[in-house]
Formats: C-alpha cells, sequence, structure tokens
C-alpha cells in the first residue's frame, strides 16, 4: 500500500483530482488486458503540466512507484496498476494546442485522441497517418508509448515515423524535449527510443506530428479467397509487383463472419479469408495501379473481386475490419488478442501453424491482422469461467510468439511487451542486450519508480522462465548493472 503520509501530501497539491474511492477505483484496475487486474491504491489526474511536475516529484521524493495511463485502450498490461504504487491518469491533457497547416504540423497534448487529430484538420486538406483500430478512442501518448501502428501502417509506416518531437518529463519531474525539426540533429535518437518505451523512461506531455495532404484518389479493393494460403501469397505478390498499398489487411473466414454480422459491410460470407487493399496516389496514377493489383490478386487466385471508389464505399468496407474485434467479441464471452509479427513470405506457413495449435487446445482463433508487413493479431476465443480456458488461452498465446520467432520474427508489432509478453523477452534477447535495456531504464529512472515490473525483464527472472542460464559472479561489462 502506498504510505499515507504520502497520501496525505498528495491530498493538498493543487490544481489534481484524486481518487480514493474502491467502486471508482475499479475503473482503472485493467487496460485491455483485463485477465491482468489489479485494484490501484489511488488515483491521481492532474490538471496540467504544473500539477503533474509536482506529483513526479512528489512521487520520487517518497520514492513511491508510478503507472501512467492515457485512455487504457492497451492490450498487453501495460497500464496494468501496482499494489503499492499510485496511477497517474493524463486523461485531462486533451487540447490540440497548436495547427501549423503550411508546417505540416500539429502539437498536441498526450490525451487527444488518434481520430481527433484527422478530424480537426481534415477541413485543411489535411490527415495523421497512423490509425490503430482503436483510434476513436486511443491516446495520442499511449501511441508513442506503444509505436502503435494501425490499417496504414505498411505505407506510412508506425507512430515513431509521423512524430517530430515530444516533450518528456522524468520522473522527477525535470523536463525533456526532443525536436527533430532540423534535417539532421547530434547526439543519440532519444526521439525514437522514447517511442515504444511503455512509459518506463518518462511521460509524455506534449507531442508534435507530422500531418500529410489528403490524397487526390483513393481506392479499396476487396478479394476473397477459398484458402488463407491462397490469401498469404497474394499479400507478397502484391508487393513484389512494385506497387506499396496505403494499406493491405487479411481476414479469416471466423472474422470475416463475425464483422459481416455485427456492421454488415457486404464481406463474402463463403470466402475463407479475405484481402482488402487500400491504393491511394494521384488522379493519373490510380487506375493503373487498381489495374495492376486487381490482376495480381486474379492471378493469386481471388474467387471474388469488388472496389470501392467513393468515400462512402471505401468507409463501409473498412468499418468491418475496424469493427473486427468488438465483432468477434460477440463469439464467446471472453477473447485473448495476440500481437507478433513475422516476414511476409512466412504468412501462410504461420497461419498453417497457429491452426494446429488451435485445434491441440481445443479454442477457436479469429485473425484479423496487418498481413502488409506481417502484423498478426490472432484473437483466441475463450471462457474465463469455464474451468482450464483462461490458462490454455495464455499457452495458446505464448505458442504463438514462440511461432513468430521462429519464423525470424518478433514477439510485438504495435502493443507492446507490459506484463503480457515479458517471459518471451527472455527467449527474443540475449543476456547482453536485456543488460542494455536494464541501462537505459537506469539512464532515465535511476529509482527504477516509472511502471516497474513491466516490458524488460530481470535476468533472475529469465533463469526462473528457463530461457538462459545465469551464472553468478560471471564477468559482466563494468557499465553495465548487475541483475
Amino acid at each position: 500500500m502506498i504510505p499515507k503520509a504520502f497520501l496525505k501530501r498528495l491530498r493538498n497539491l493543487p490544481d489534481i483530482d484524486l481518487i480514493e474511492d474502491l467502486s471508482r477505483l475499479k475503473v482503472y484496475e485493467s487496460d485491455g488486458l483485463t485477465a491482468l487486474a489489479v485494484v490501484p491504491p489511488a488515483v491521481v489526474l492532474p490538471h496540467n503540466r504544473i500539477a503533474l511536475e509536482a506529483v513526479l516529484s512528489l512521487c520520487h521524493e517518497q520514492l513511491v512507484p508510478m503507472v501512467i495511463r492515457g485512455a487504457g485502450t492497451g492490450l498487453s498490461g501495460g497500464a496494468t496498476p501496482l499494489a503499492n504504487g499510485l496511477l497517474i491518469s493524463l486523461a485531462k491533457f486533451n487540447r490540440i494546442l497548436e495547427i501549423d497547416a503550411s508546417g505540416f504540423k500539429a502539437r498536441v497534448e498526450p490525451g487527444v485522441t488518434n481520430l481527433a487529430i484527422s478530424q480537426a484538420v481534415e477541413g485543411l486538406g489535411l490527415f495523421y497517418a497512423p490509425d490503430p483500430s482503436s483510434q476513436i478512442a486511443c491516446s495520442i501518448g499511449g501511441n508513442v508509448a506503444e509505436n502503435s501502428g494501425g490499417v496504414h501502417c505498411l505505407k506510412y509506416g508506425l507512430t515513431l515515423h509521423n512524430v517530430c518531437g515530444l516533450k518528456v518529463l522524468l520522473a522527477d519531474g525535470r523536463l525533456l524535449h526532443l525536436d527533430d525539426d532540423q534535417l539532421w540533429s547530434d547526439g543519440f535518437d532519444l526521439l525514437a527510443l522514447l517511442h515504444g518505451s511503455e512509459g518506463m523512461l518518462g511521460v509524455i506531455v506534449e507531442v508534435t506530428v507530422n500531418l500529410l495532404p489528403i490524397p487526390d484518389a483513393v481506392t479499396v479493393l476487396m478479394a476473397g479467397f477459398d484458402s488463407t494460403e491462397a490469401a498469404a501469397h497474394a499479400v507478397s505478390a502484391v508487393i513484389a509487383e512494385g506497387v506499396l498499398p496505403a494499406g493491405l489487411e487479411m481476414m479469416d473466414r471466423l472474422a470475416i463472419q463475425a464483422a459481416e454480422d455485427f456492421v454488415a459491410a457486404g464481406y463474402p460470407r463463403d470466402a475463407d479469408a479475405l484481402l482488402l487493399c487500400e491504393l491511394d496516389g494521384a488522379l493519373d496514377d490510380i487506375e493503373g495501379m487498381v489495374n495492376r493489383v486487381s490482376s495480381v490478386l486474379q492471378g493469386s487466385g481471388a474467387k471474388s473481386l469488388a472496389r470501392a471508389d467513393d468515400a462512402a464505399s471505401r468507409a463501409r468496407l473498412w468499418q468491418g475490419r475496424k469493427a473486427a474485434f468488438p465483432a468477434v467479441g460477440r463469439l464467446a464471452p471472453d477473447y485473448y488478442c495476440m500481437d507478433g509479427t513475422i516476414p511476409r513470405r512466412h504468412l501462410a506457413n504461420v497461419l498453417a501453424a497457429i491452426a494446429e495449435r488451435s485445434t491441440h487446445y481445443g479454442l477457436r482463433v479469429a485473425n484479423v491482422f496487418h498481413a502488409g508487413d506481417g502484423n498478426l493479431h490472432p484473437l483466441i476465443l475463450y471462457d474465463v469461467n469455464a474451468e482450464g480456458e483462461l490458462k490454455r488461452a495464455e499457452a495458446f498465446g505464448a505458442d504463438i510468439l514462440q511461432i513468430c520467432l521462429a519464423h525470424g520474427g518478433t514477439i510485438t508489432g504495435e502493443h507492446g511487451v507490459g506484463l503480457e509478453k515479458i517471459d518471451q523477452m527472455c527467449v527474443q534477447f540475449s543476456e547482453v542486450e536485456l543488460g542494455v535495456f536494464h541501462a537505459i531504464k537506469a539512464a532515465f529512472d535511476p529509482q527504477g519508480l516509472l511502471n516497474p515490473g513491466k516490458a524488460v525483464p530481470t535476468l533472475n527472472r529469465c533463469a526462473e522462465f528457463g530461457a538462459m542460464h545465469v551464472h553468478h559472479g560471471q564477468t559482466r561489462h563494468p557499465e553495465l548493472p548487475r541483475f
């Protein structure tokens, strides 16, 4: 628990809302990974940066650990509270501070939702490219913390590639201003380092994003296939043609039918797999791209092919994909959303391996994912109230991550490690690499107060997990901390 003396001092800080009532605290007990829940002892919502600095300074002085929370839409337990720490919500940091249309930039606070940025600049003919499925709710600060992607990440990149400036408070309340406005910059690339840092290195208080002109022409192609294998091979064939789609998404039969039942997007119910391919560019170029990609899809075995050119038709097709997660949620009491990334050429083999594991564990799985960059999101269906199903779902998820690693991939593409994948970090990274991660953490947060126990495992944990052998007394680099 948090010391009473600390709480007393916290209550006296100006410009904060402090939540201590149990019924209200339970709202914050988990992020999107609801299987891991801890009711925090207290939640504080600072009204402004000065108030936030005072909270951080007090926590640093009293050695009280902290978890920073955005919208709580994360799926890996990165915002799971601590039983002995303070949860700090940035929900009140929700202002768009400046829009620089001529410079193609916007300055926003971390609590601004992803979609709100594009909505604010649409009238200027601009948009913000990264668009996670939860963009209506997820915050830009959380997007930076997880390095989120979305449907358009194939062509336009992840959050990292669309942010040019950050203001970050360190654990003791000091301000770190990272700006990439110049053509080059000296020193280490700390702006990149903060992306995907999962609240372990600092507290994001301002984000400057790059904006792009809305393309002159956009078309979405929808192709239905008789097998996931054929659709997977078609993904590589489209890229090999030399066309870079704005988005290239794949859904299997279970996801197709769930989405169609939920939003009636017009998907082919008889297809075993579906590809959505968005092409954008100049008016003079779009028809040529559409013809080339259509030919590739048909040559790869597409049994149906439709196109949507007007905004309403395109939105309807994307609505099914964007609503796939809640749609699948109607099929079972619970589902476990995984996140791993593999080279595109291995898509067919990995999907077959996931299907085999589904049979092994006796749990259905719906696949809906960013096929263009190999970012998988298998949704494992289970019932937490059925004895043993949660453990089977977690074991199934761990197997999927192992399959990704075995095919030269990684254990997360955009959802982060948090608590969910921390043991698999022991498999993906060596003792030396983990030591460097810990050294970076110590440089930013020497007291280890920001989101402790998340994302980067200790070497002892890895030894207990059986992923490496830690030899006591082993010679280490003198500048790396011992764990």
